[in-house]
């Protein structure tokens, strides 16, 4: 910047001193009657001695004039001075040898102003100035209107002040990354940081300005984003910064600031930052982040969300004041580190009104505050280079805040082993049933407890924790019958222990149920096994040469199959137990049943299965397909499943579900399912609760969900992704980035890419139930381009049931050339805010007035 500008100009402005004296002291050695501008050269090579300079000085000139008696020397126009790599350009050069000072001016127009600045050059490096005075003696130096690039950037100020080769002190300086400014396409920036004090400090790998209060000018218009100070760092290592915040204003909490704060790099592999939110009616947030990373081995985070939300007035009814918090852990190992041992981690733990209570917009425009619960995972996997054998260590801890309670466990332990073929033969071509037997086996170990969150780590959590180990063998078949037919067989075994049973009992003085844990090892082993059938139908309807569809091709799978399972229940296995209930009836349950291993099935299966799976095509007439032929998917799939269960004492029959999925139009995706009960349903008077009968056929609605969604573009209506406005309109404009193209009548024509994701969901669930329920919605997503520097996007859901609007949120971002502008806006619901955002392009202001802080994403990280 300016600095090494001032510095390159000094060895040349010494040179000039020595030359100017050198010719006084010739001068007054010439003949009496000798004039001293007689004979001056346009141009003029100076060499001194070696104990002098180290090379030629050059100077050039139209005119230059030495005065003797006031000590002066003038170089007027197209002035210009030579040494080594530096060379100074100006319209007027003078140098005062008694007040050792020189002075350098750009070209002046005909109203006195400068039209042409002075220029400074050394190592390719330009700094512009309109007038500069330098003091011989004290080295020190002042300029007017200098312009000086650094990066990205360019700062001129009204006047600088230079102490010594590395300070430089400016007033009233801007600064901005406007490129077409810095190009001189535009002599007005299209934003600019305004200080009134600007300090800056020249290194030798990297420059720093440190400014005192500093505010952005849109257009030359103030703007309310003021800071106290700023620290504009030159470099593209990471670097310390002021993380800018954006404003705005929530209804339940009032106007504030969000997001403001500070970045500091630590070392190589860490890097800090902190964030504060504030609100006019006393909620804050303070938001901690330490990142770190080793390039080739990992990369993570810890986090922090801690905040205070304030609503209503005090001393009203609707005042209240609620704290929060958020802590957060984030590991990920890189693949490259080690492909047989890998470590991930992904932590959260926070409190249970955090979502629907935070202070931070950022959970209400993500839609996080819709959270039901929160998960936690840690994670370690041993693989082995001989062994087909994959060892995987766990912890999970999850939170469900609508009920208040967590699920730890913790530790969990899965080996798995690779599947193999049990009889595999020598030559590597498998047949039959044997040759084709599969093995999947693995061992789990779980430690599992559901507690309050007070309770954690406690003897009371402890007490309650179960311990499970269990071992799974399945086994698999198939191989191909007729040629046409694919015949499988299966069969699973699975044992278990655990460290808890239960005893369950009635307790008529209290009138409850009591479920006793009891700290007792205890485990069952269970087998069942399965056989199925299935091939594949083909059936095709062709329709006349000419007519506009062309056949129509159906595929159908049907699968047949039979399942075998013992019933576990028998008093043999001792799986089972009964009690007496509130009516004195015999209730039966299992020693296993709210345990982490399952309980053992309690029914005889020896049911029959059956499902059929369908494909639906059709090939029509398309003149935009080179074949001539389109395909188009009636239903891509459309599936029936049931069983008939012949050991089951009542209700033979499952229930019938029915699925199906496919694309209409090439756009609409339909995704549907029905679930229809066999036997009919008796209600009593008065009850709201059905009774199942046996009467079969009388089939009634238990479930049904259809999901549709339509996405729309221009792509689909122009049947091109993007059109090369350069051969449809070949005249092109010379608005900012040249992006505008003309039609014959002048009007701008531009790209307007634009989707619509138009959603609707159904569901109805009934059960035994009188009335069953129902839910249902629309949705829209959208984004428009509205022209190349406006972008629109947003997003609006209806829910029909309640008729009321939910999850809808408007917002548009303004590309300004050198900076962006992002508003959005929450209109409806809890958190009713709207949040406005600009945020400065240039990667070196990404450090310094951090609207994104760069940390370890930029390929520039030193690791």
């Amino acid at each position: 910047m300016l600095k090494t500008g001032f510095k390159n100009i000094i060895p040349i402005l010494i040179i000039l001193i020595f030359n100017s004296f050198l010719a006084v002291l010739n001068a007054q050695k010439l003949p009496e009657n000798k004039r001293i501008n007689e004979g001056v050269p346009k141009s003029d090579t100076i060499a001194l001695n070696k104990e002098q300079l180290e090379d030629v000085v050059q100077t050039k000139a139209d005119n230059i004039r030495n005065d003797i008696p006031k000590k002066m020397t003038f170089l007027n126009k197209k002035a210009q001075v030579k040494y080594q790599d530096m060379q100074i350009d100006a319209d007027y050069i003078s140098i005062d040898w008694s007040k050792s000072l020189i002075y350098a001016r750009g070209e002046l127009d005909s109203l006195g102003k400068i039209k042409t600045p002075a220029l400074a050059t050394q190592g390719g490096k330009k700094y512009e100035y309109d007038e500069f005075t330098y003091n011989i003696k004290t080295r020190q130096a002042i300029a007017f209107n200098a312009r000086t690039e650094e990066s990205e950037g360019v700062i001129v100020a009204e006047k600088t002040k230079k102490y010594n080769d590395s300070v430089f002190f400016m007033r009233r300086g801007k600064y901005t990354t406007d490129e077409y400014f810095i190009q001189k396409k535009d002599t007005i920036a299209d934003y600019y940081l305004l200080a009134p004090n600007i300090k800056l400090i020249k290194g030798k790998n990297k420059s720093q300005v440190i400014t005192g209060p500093i505010q952005m000018y849109i257009e030359q218009v103030p703007t309310p984003l003021i800071m106290p100070f700023a620290i504009l760092p030159f470099s593209d290592k990471r670097s310390a910064g002021i993380l800018i915040p954006s404003f705005g204003e929530r209804e339940d909490v009032g106007f504030f600031l969000n997001g403001l704060g500070y970045y500091q790099p630590i070392g190589e592999h860490f890097d800090l930052k902190i964030l504060t939110d504030i609100y006019t009616k006393g909620s804050w947030n303070f938001k901690p982040e330490v990142n770190y990373r080793k390039l080739y081995r990992y990369s993570g985070n810890f986090s922090a969300d801690i905040g205070n939300t304030v609503r209503g007035i005090k001393g009203l009814s609707d005042y209240s004041k609620s704290a929060s918090y958020r802590i957060a852990w984030r590991h990920q190992q890189d693949s490259k580190a080690n492909p047989f041992l890998t470590f991930s981690a992904s932590v959260d733990m926070v409190s249970n009104q955090f979502y629907s209570n935070t202070v931070n917009n950022n959970y209400a425009f993500n839609q996080n505050n819709l959270n039901a619960q929160q998960n936690s995972s840690i994670s370690v996997t041993k693989r082995f280079l001989t062994l087909p054998v994959t060892i995987t260590g766990s912890a999970s801890y999850s939170q469900n805040f609508s009920t208040g309670l967590s699920d730890l466990k913790l530790p969990i332990m899965n080996v798995a082993i690779n599947q193999f073929y049990l009889f595999k033969p020598k030559t590597g071509i498998r047949q039959g049933l044997l040759e084709n037997i599969t093995v999947n086996t693995g061992l789990n170990l779980n430690n599992y407890v559901q507690t309050p969150i007070d309770e954690l780590f406690t003897k009371a959590m402890f007490d309650k924790m179960q311990t499970g180990l269990k071992n799974n063998i399945s086994l698999g078949t198939n191989t191909t019958l007729a040629k046409y037919f694919t015949f499988s067989l299966s069969a699973n075994i699975d044992n278990a222990l655990t460290t808890k049973t239960l005893t369950r009992f009635y307790d008529p003085v209290n009138n409850k149920l009591e479920d006793v844990l009891n700290k007792k090892i205890a485990g069952y082993s269970t087998f069942s096994t399965s056989a199925s059938l299935q091939t594949v139908l083909y059936g095709m309807l062709n329709f006349k040469k000419g007519s506009a569809i062309q056949a129509v091709r159906h595929m159908m799978t049907p699968q047949i199959g039979f399942s075998y399972a013992p019933d576990f229940s028998a008093a043999s296995f001792g799986y089972y137990k009964n009690y007496y209930n509130e009516r004195g009836e015999m209730t039966m349950y299992s020693i296993f049943d709210r345990g982490i291993i399952g309980s053992p099935s309690s029914q005889l299966v020896q049911a029959m299965t059956f499902g059929i799976s369908n494909n639906l095509e059709m090939k029509v007439k398309s003149k935009k397909d080179s074949t001539g032929v389109k395909k188009l998917k009636l239903f891509e799939s459309l599936n029936f499943n049931t069983n008939y269960n012949f050991a089951a004492p009542s209700h033979k029959w499952a229930m019938f579900q029915f699925s199906g999925q496919t694309t209409l139009f090439e756009k609409l995706n339909l995704n549907t399912s029905l679930t229809l009960e066999p036997y009919q349903i008796v209600f009593e008077p008065g009850s709201e609760t059905g009774i199942r009968t046996e009467n079969f056929g009388h089939f009634s609605v238990q479930g049904f969900n259809a999901q549709i969604s339509y996405p729309l573009s221009e792509a689909i209506f122009t049947g091109k992704e993007k059109v090369d406005l350069s051969k449809k309109y070949p005249k092109k404009g010379e608005i900012r980035n040249e992006n505008y193209y003309f039609d014959d009548d002048n009007y701008a024509r531009f790209q307007q890419p634009w989707t619509l994701n138009i959603n609707a969901q159904y569901g109805y669930t009934k059960s035994l139930s009188k009335f069953g329920n129902q839910v249902a919605s629309v949705g829209l997503d959208a984004t428009l381009k509205l022209t190349p520097y406006w972008n629109l996007n947003g997003n609006l859901y209806y829910d029909v049931v309640t008729k009321q609007i939910a999850n809808t949120r408007i917002g548009f971002a303004r590309d300004q050339r050198s900076f962006t502008i992002n508003f959005n806006w929450i209109p409806y619901g809890q958190y009713k805010v709207y949040d406005f955002f600009i945020g400065i392009k240039a990667n070196i202001l990404q450090d310094a007035l951090k609207y994104k802080d760069r940390s370890f994403n930029q390929p520039n990280a030193p690791f």
